[in-house]
């Protein structure tokens, strides 16, 4: 028989049971949906997730201190960075949590001093005004950065209507240079950036305790962290004994490769969930056929008695089958376009304070081919019980039969 032929008969067989044929195919359609929708809506969150850490954080190395025998003041970070040769920048870090006002009101907020090059490695987004600049780090002046929360909690203006303002420090007042990306939207928590001199003077902070490496573009993160753990120690004389008690190195890597380890695992789970479907629309196949096998006994051996081989008639079935996967599929795969953007925009809703609002879904084309691939395979694995019990059908036997 020509493939023409094959496909001829395919669609007669099929559009003879149409209703038999869609209710079965429902199955395969269900499944595949919700793989691509699943596989969609985790890729969507993972890279919401990574981005909103940032282009830059996965290089980034945040160290800890805590002994007497010496501060991360400038001289020490700026020796660091000369004798590892993988750091390109460093900044001081120092927090603090201090009420702010302006006028008569006045709001908590966490307080982070920074030195100028903290803005270029981490990534921050102005909204409005500037960054502080080198010599004002240097002069400690009296400016200060607000993120939009804090902006208008204590303007109730917009962000470009901040810069300028005064902001009050106990009894000292900052100008507001810049508005930055709130990180963290929907948490209620108000961020502030000031120079680390400034923060030191004006809130009496002289801890240096903690600091915040940039390692180069593609210098190894594991390798960079055992540095400076080791150049810690060595500068702040600490044994390795004591290491694990007074020195805290970490990088944002091992968050990145955390979160990507948790979505793949829930990407899995999930997709095993869903597979189940498949599986229940491959048996819906498989009952299918064979109910078709039983009603068309005599066709076969009409078939073979006119000389159709074996071969024949187990193609034509497990191409019946397979046929009735792949429209499935093709369904499954629409369905599951407009599910993933459904989900993504329920979910963006529903979690819209842990910062997924408006969470686009990551249609990864990979997924569909395999979505695909998998059709066919069930076509044939659940089709060819089926077409092997038609082939091996005698055909004296099967025009006998009523």
């Amino acid at each position: 028989m020509r493939a023409r032929d094959y496909l001829e008969e395919t669609w007669e067989a099929l559009d003879a049971n149409r209703g038999r044929s869609l209710l079965t195919i429902l199955g395969i359609v269900i499944g595949i949906a919700a793989v691509i929708t699943m596989t969609a809506l985790i890729g969507g969150i993972r890279q919401s997730i990574l981005g909103q850490i940032g282009a830059n954080q996965a290089r980034l190395v945040y160290l800890n201190v805590f002994t007497d025998t010496g501060k991360l003041d400038d001289a020490a970070l700026d020796e660091m960075r000369e004798d590892i040769p993988d750091l390109e920048s460093t900044s001081p870090l120092a927090r603090s949590y201090i009420d702010i006002g302006s006028g008569q009101d006045a709001i908590s907020c966490s307080i982070t001093g920074v030195d100028s090059d903290y803005f270029a490695m981490s990534g921050m987004k102005l909204v409005a005004g500037r960054f502080f600049n080198s010599n004002e780090d240097k002069e400690a002046s009296s400016v200060i950065l607000l993120d939009e929360e804090g902006a208008h909690r204590l303007f109730g203006t917009d962000a470009q209507e901040a810069i300028g303002q005064s902001v009050r420090l106990g009894s000292t007042s900052f100008t507001a240079i810049g508005v930055i990306e709130t990180q963290y939207a929907g948490s209620g928590s108000v961020e502030a950036y000031m120079p680390s001199k400034t923060l030191v003077r004006a809130g009496g902070y002289s801890d240096r305790s903690s600091a915040v490496a940039l390692a180069r573009e593609g210098a190894d993160m594991d390798q960079v962290v055992s540095d400076v753990t080791s150049w810690l120690k060595t500068r702040f004389r600490i044994s390795d004994d004591e290491a694990d008690s007074y020195i805290y190195v970490y990088s944002l890597q091992s968050t990145i490769d955390q979160v990507n380890s948790v979505m793949m695992s829930f990407q899995v789970l999930m997709t095993a969930v869903a597979s189940i479907s498949l599986l229940v629309g491959g048996i819906g196949i498989m009952n299918m056929m064979l109910t078709n096998v039983t009603e068309r006994i005599r066709e076969i051996g009409l078939r073979k008695a006119l000389g159709a081989t074996s071969s024949d008639i187990a193609k034509q079935f497990l191409l019946e089958s397979i046929s009735l996967c792949i429209t499935g599929g093709v369904f499954g795969i629409i369905l599951g376009y407009l599910g993933a953007f459904v989900v993504a925009g329920l979910a963006g809703s529903f979690f819209s304070s842990a910062g997924l609002e408006g969470l686009t879904p990551a249609i990864d084309p990979v997924s569909v081919i395999v979505a695909a691939g998998i059709c066919i395979l069930i076509g044939i694995i659940f089709g060819y019980g089926p077409a092997r019990r038609a082939a091996r059908l005698d055909p004296i036997e099967a025009l006998r039969y009523q």
